[in-house]
């Protein structure tokens, strides 16, 4: 957070922002209503309208009706200034995205993991970043960032500090991918950066105060506090799926027992034993889709235990919006009734009025794009201002 200072080229890089994103929010838009919009002079506006177009990230795009007088030009972001790539890291798979800057996906490329080697998983990262970046088209400032969602707990020097479900510990990923690609790298946990991506540009965008839930093959939450993910006081808050749902449950790779994951997540799987024709949701969803009776009821019970847990977090936060993604949202035809079925018996009356839960609307992407744009909200400078209290 920037302090507040008389300095006016601090004030000019605020009013910047605040152009930006007011034009990429409501473009196609005039000059006019961005100063509407934003209470800032005509004058402000269109001297940095200028100087946003002339570096390549407005173009106009003709006239606007008019509502007396001359017809004003309608300014567009240009989301294809420029290309960002986002990667997941999970324990089976890794997969990635190039998008352009407005989260639009340009190329997508996936891995499966069979063991988790720092050293091996870093290089096939590597090599699937490589890979996307060549596929950008010609911009004006080719590729500007990466972006990496972790499962896991991440230190404000993109270092892994623990990774549980992949055996990581104090491992430098930003340190590592920046020495051997030389361009701006952003890591974070991958509920966190999921939550950005269905804040920005999915489920999330209308919402101030959302909690977004990533199930897969663990659970954590990205908790989004009045427009801003809130990460704690160290930078490790959302860690959901090691609470504790079972007070004498199965033990877990973390040192607790009961934890939410264990049973909510798909490692649920493995203590089906041969009742599961599959271990993957990609294939169990095909074999509900077929009427397979075992795995629906699992779906079914997975959806269950997601409620139990989204009923204390819904409790202790008090959200707008509760957002389900991950791998298994894209199982939203049948874990979805019975979970907001728990959750409407469960939470407290006035915690969930007008609270609504929504699977996302990126799917298993979310953490991919939210990843990317984190490297894309680093290229275009957003600043926010903190006021201290008096």
């Amino acid at each position: 957070m920037t302090k507040i200072t008389g300095d006016q080229a601090l004030v000019k890089k605020i009013n910047r922002s605040i152009i930006l994103e007011t034009i990429r929010r409501h473009a196609p838009v005039s000059r006019a209503k961005v100063s509407e919009l934003t209470g800032l002079n005509k004058a402000t506006v269109s001297n940095l309208v200028q100087e946003l177009a002339t570096h390549h990230l407005l173009q106009e795009i003709g006239p606007g009706e008019s509502s007396g007088g001359r017809k004003p030009q309608l300014l567009l972001f240009n989301g294809q200034a420029g290309y960002a790539v986002g990667v997941e890291l999970r324990v089976n798979q890794m997969t990635g995205v190039l998008t352009d800057l407005e989260g639009n996906i340009a190329a997508e490329a996936d891995d499966s993991l069979a063991e988790h080697n720092v050293e091996s998983v870093t290089q096939r990262m590597i090599a699937m970043i490589k890979e996307l970046m060549q596929q950008a088209p010609p911009s004006p400032y080719g590729i500007i960032g990466i972006g990496v969602g972790v499962p896991g707990m991440v230190d404000g020097n993109g270092t892994v500090l623990f990774a549980p479900n992949l055996g990581w510990d104090m491992v430098p990923l930003q340190q590592r991918l920046e020495e051997e690609l030389g361009l701006p790298v952003t890591i974070d946990n991958e509920a966190n950066a999921g939550a950005q991506g269905e804040l920005r540009f999915g489920a999330g965008q209308d919402a101030r105060h959302l909690l977004y839930i990533s199930a897969g093959s663990g659970i954590g939450s990205g908790i989004i506090i009045n427009g801003e993910l809130y990460k704690g006081a160290r930078g490790y808050a959302g860690e959901s799926g090691h609470m504790s749902i079972e007070a004498d449950g199965k033990a877990c790779s973390c040192g607790n027992r009961g934890c939410w994951e264990l049973y909510a997540s798909e490692k649920s799987y493995d203590d089906k034993g041969d009742r599961l024709p599959a271990r993957r949701t990609s294939a169990l969803i095909r074999h509900a889709e077929e009427g397979h009776a075992e795995t629906i009821r699992h779906f079914q019970e997975l959806g269950r235990y997601l409620g139990i847990g989204i009923t204390n977090l819904v409790n202790g936060f008090n959200p707008q919006s509760v957002i389900i993604g991950g791998p298994l949202s894209d199982a939203r035809a049948w874990i979805g009734d019975t979970l907001k079925q728990v959750v409407a018996e469960r939470t407290l009356p006035y915690h969930k009025e007008l609270m609504e839960i929504r699977f996302a609307e990126l799917g298993s992407r979310s953490t991919m794009i939210g990843a990317a744009y984190s490297a894309i909200s680093q290229f275009l400078g957003p600043v926010r201002v903190s006021v201290p209290a008096t």
